[in-house]
């Protein structure tokens, strides 16, 4: 960072409001929204932030920092909404597709029309939305019409028209769908009653108007006006039908929202869901593509903007601390058991099955697995766990000290990329100089060759050899980039860097299950290792006691007499049958030295 740059974000107020990052070309690339605009602006220049590759691509195109000031930070997300739908910065996630989502309107004018529309316009009507699709507006408005008799044509209906009768019925009225009111066949305040129960539908209140039909079909059923009660019979029918479209969950759950998120490390998707007496109304689904790797909470944080109500129920357990806490009249919910957390699942399912659609366009061998999402969500990862490389090191008491990688893709193991290390800069049973010392071997050569790094290291080990480990990707320029952890084999604890305190994973869960795998099929791939090389050295040792003859000479005669006493010992036909004359006459020899 330049000085005047430096000096800068060193005399930035430590309040909320936004912060906007220019490029050479004076053109915003970024927008964010900081509680403490030091704080937040600092941390993109700070060494030991451990940025990720498209957060370092940022910060080299910073020329320019402004910054505006607001009174919270749920003022703050606000403003940067209204900017980055404004600017469209490259680097900040957009939520907002092109087009406006659909809206049911009901005029304001005489005998009132009702329409669809995607415009909003301030005092034009009553706007009912949005709509997740147009699919499911044409849905409501569709049950609306077969219910009520509103007419459609956009005739001037004034009192001085109607008197006038300069208007006809047209074939609507003579297909039962309209009752006339442009030859004042039908009173206004007759049609203004019905508009008022198809306010209640689109609000969702479809238990109120069951009831008014309910009660005008038993008062004309006593009064056996058979006909009349059979029309209000299949308009309850109607709305049976309707609401049974709906997930019913509990008709004491009403007038709020449900928003969840699930995401990797290059999308994020998001369900939202509009709960009117205990039914699920409305749903939405977004999947949004995400620029610097946010996390879950900003881009709810987002997404609320779009679809903010009153009450709103979420999955994600750091909203409140996004500026949430500041926004007015909104209460947050996230609930562990019951019908909101039933609620809650369903959501999550939603947004789940928006990611499923998208890894299934991907090939086969990029797929993760049930378990690799499970280890994703357990151990906190941006990603799914693909592949996964996991490092052993194995000596006897310093001597013949190795070191063993196996590699794991889509949870099994890929055995020609298993490797074998000779340790050449540690004298001595030093686990932690070993450690440090295969892993910068281990991605010094990936970087060099440009192969792909893995999505998850973990390193048979407690806290000293995952330092160790995240000190070689430190010196690598790669700490931060690769995610890491350490498995503790007394009582199976992982730990993370710079924590402490380990993470216990359930015995019986998925992704302890195969992290052991991992982790003793690299153990075992060290022992193989080390005892082959072991034994190397003890027949290399062990050869020079019979002068002149080779190793391999030496492995034949000892798996044949089984010890060296016995070699010595054999007379001349014995040996020249197994190894020819000439040799067994040089053991022989030595043995006469």
């Amino acid at each position: 960072m330049n000085t005047p740059l430096r000096e800068f974000v060193r005399d930035l107020p430590d309040s909320p409001g936004i912060y906007k990052f220019l490029n050479a070309d004076s053109k915003l690339i970024y927008v964010g929204k900081a509680k403490s605009l030091k704080k937040r602006v600092s941390s993109y220049f700070n060494k030991d932030s451990g940025h990720n590759q498209k957060t370092r691509k940022l910060i080299s195109e910073i020329s320019k920092i402004e910054f505006t000031l607001a009174p919270t930070e749920f003022d703050a997300l606000l403003l940067e909404n209204t900017f980055i739908k404004q600017y469209q910065p490259k680097y900040n996630i957009l939520l907002k597709d092109d087009k406006t989502f659909p809206y049911i309107c009901v005029l304001n004018e005489r005998f009132p029309r009702i329409i669809s529309t995607r415009k909003f316009i301030s005092g034009y009507g009553e706007y009912f939305g949005p709509y997740a699709s147009v699919s499911a507006m044409n849905n409501v408005l569709g049950l609306v019409r077969r219910l009520y008799s509103v007419r459609t044509c956009a005739l001037n209906l004034t009192e001085q028209n109607i008197e006038k009768k300069k208007f006809k019925i047209c074939l609507e009225f003579h297909l039962g769908n309209c009752k006339g009111p442009c030859e004042g066949l039908i009173q206004e305040a007759e049609y203004n009653s019905e508009i008022q129960h198809v306010r209640k539908v689109l609000k969702g209140n479809l238990s109120e108007v069951t009831q008014v039909y309910t009660d005008e079909m038993n008062q004309a059923a006593q009064k056996m006006e058979y006909e009349k009660a059979a029309q209000f019979k299949r308009k309850l029918d109607l709305l049976s039908g309707f609401r049974s479209k709906n997930t019913v969950v509990n008709k004491s759950i009403t007038d709020l929202d449900v928003i969840t998120i699930s995401s990797d490390e290059q999308y994020a998707w998001i369900n939202f869901m509009q709960i009117k007496e205990g039914a699920i109304i409305h749903s939405q689904n977004k999947e949004i593509e995400k620029k610097l790797s946010e996390p879950d909470a900003d881009i709810l944080a987002h997404a609320y903007q779009e679809m903010k109500r009153a009450c709103i129920l979420s999955n994600h357990e750091v909203l409140s601390n996004t500026g949430f806490e500041h926004a007015p009249d909104l209460q947050l919910i996230i609930p562990k058991i019951g019908d909101k957390k039933r609620l809650i699942d369903l959501s999550i399912t939603n947004a789940q099955t928006l990611a499923d659609n998208r890894q299934s366009a991907l090939p086969k061998s990029e797929k993760p697995n049930k378990i690799l999402i499970q280890m994703q969500a357990d151990l906190k990862l941006p990603a799914p766990p693909i592949t996964i490389e996991c490092f052993d090191n194995s000596n006897l008491q310093g001597t013949n000290p190795v070191a063993a990688m196996v590699q794991f893709h889509q949870g099994k193991p890929r055995k020609s990329e298993y490797r074998k290390f000779n340790i050449k800069t540690v004298t001595g049973p030093d686990d932690f100089a070993s450690m440090y010392e295969i892993v910068s071997r281990r991605y010094a050569r990936l970087t060099e060759e440009q192969k792909p790094y893995p999505d998850l290291i973990v390193v048979d080990g407690g806290k000293g050899q995952l330092s160790s480990a995240c000190n070689a990707l430190r010196d690598l320029n790669l700490y931060g980039s690769i995610p890491i952890i350490g498995i503790a084999k007394d009582l199976e604890e992982i730990y993370y860097p710079e924590d402490s305190i380990p993470l216990l994973i359930s015995k019986r869960s998925p992704t302890l299950r195969l992290i052991q795998q991992i982790r003793d099929e690299a153990h075992r791939f060290g022992i193989t290792f080390h005892r082959a090389k072991r034994s190397k050295d003890f027949i290399k040792n062990a050869s020079t006691d019979l002068p002149g003859i080779g190793q391999g000479t030496y492995v034949k005669l000892i798996k044949h007499y089984k010890s060296l006493k016995k070699i010595k010992a054999a007379s001349l036909e014995e040996l020249s049958a197994l190894i020819g004359k000439k040799k067994a006459s040089i053991i022989l020899n030595s043995n006469d030295r």
